[in-house]
């Protein structure tokens, strides 16, 4: 488990009913155009459902670690 993951799970309190307990999953997805057709999962998301009523909130662990995404370094490499 990551260090956001830990995080989230030792800090979370849910938004509809405030229960602390609740379980992350990450999920891998595909963009659009050229990476949906070739079936390049480069989005990368934290589904975070509380235990006791099921709602699911969605993190971004990029932006919660700091760093940028791949895509975007190359760009800064390739134009400055």
């Amino acid at each position: 488990m990551s260090r956001v993951e830990n995080a989230i799970q030792t800090n979370f309190k849910c938004s509809k009913c405030s229960h602390r307990t609740c379980r992350t999953k990450e999920v891998a997805m595909t963009g659009s155009g050229l990476s949906k057709l070739l079936d390049i999962q480069h989005n990368h998301f934290l589904f975070v459902s509380c235990m006791n009523c099921g709602y699911v909130e969605v993190y971004n662990p990029d932006v919660l670690e700091g760093k940028k995404g791949q895509l975007s370094s190359i760009l800064d490499i390739l134009f400055g």
